[in-house]
């Protein structure tokens, strides 16, 4: 795996960016066809979502998914830094505006139940200030390490989703800054806390998505990921290496799934 170490600096941000490989590699719909009847080989009987944490935790089952500040603040501070490139303001002026509009859509019925929209629309005062908080000191973060980039950047407006054909599985990737250079894309994933051992396998778990979610199968140059608690920025290339890598790991993480859910049932 072509996995690259550095502490996070703007120099060593950067350095990444412009060292990424000049070439973009493509997957087939052949790549395509081959992933999804492995996926299909492994069944399971409801939907299954696959990412990079899955990857990572050899896909040991965790808690439930629940709103939460801490798991709202990225949703929310991402949006805010993207509206900020349009309509600029301070950060807490953008993160208290993109509050109102998701209560909004809450209360003008366009939100689903279980939405972070539904969520913060019966959350305490308390709370919406304590998830005010989480998106400001996010949306900071991420600003700050923005302004460090030479390359034109952007905030996606969703992370990278591809439904695998036939295998009732969905494969999620982060990602918080797209870095284009003409035809070639860099991506930036940040996270909390320290990488861990498989830290490197998420990566490239989330390069193989991103790959698959374009509509062209192009994948990115290099995936970089950074945990600013940590001062430390792991990337890996675009290679077809490490995509087939990758492909490997997701389908490793959903017969661990499934071999674990057989367990809790017996």
């Amino acid at each position: 795996m072509t996995l690259l170490h550095r502490r996070l600096a703007k120099a060593e941000l950067n350095d990444l960016v412009k060292k990424a490989p000049a070439e973009s590699v493509q997957l087939t719909e052949e790549h395509r066809t081959s992933l999804s009847s492995r996926f299909r080989a492994v069944s399971v009987p409801g939907h299954r979502r696959l990412d990079a944490w899955g990857v990572e935790r050899a896909g040991r089952s965790g808690s439930s998914f629940r709103w939460s500040p801490i798991t709202a603040r990225r949703a929310l501070g991402n949006a805010s830094l993207r509206r900020m490139a349009t309509q600029p303001a301070s950060v807490r002026d953008a993160v208290r505006d993109e509050l109102g509009d998701q209560m909004l859509r809450a209360a003008s019925g366009y939100s689903r139940s279980g939405s972070l929209s539904h969520w913060l629309a019966s959350a305490p005062h308390p709370v919406i200030g304590l998830v005010t908080a989480e998106a400001v000191n996010w949306a900071t973060q991420l600003q700050e390490i923005s302004e460090w980039l030479e390359a034109p950047w952007e905030v996606p407006a969703s992370d990278a989703y591809y439904d695998v054909a036939s295998a009732r599985t969905t494969l999620r990737a982060r990602r918080d800054l797209v870095i284009r250079n003409e035809e070639t894309r860099t991506i930036v994933r940040v996270r909390s806390g320290s990488p861990g051992k498989s830290a490197g396998p998420g990566l490239r778990a989330d390069l193989t998505i991103e790959a698959l979610a374009d509509h062209d199968g192009i994948a990115p140059v290099r995936y970089i990921g950074l945990w600013p608690e940590a001062g430390v920025c792991l990337s890996v290339d675009g290679t077809m290496t490490d995509l087939r890598s990758g492909a490997r790991d997701l389908v490793r993480t959903a017969v661990a799934q499934r071999r674990q859910s057989t367990l809790k049932a017996a």
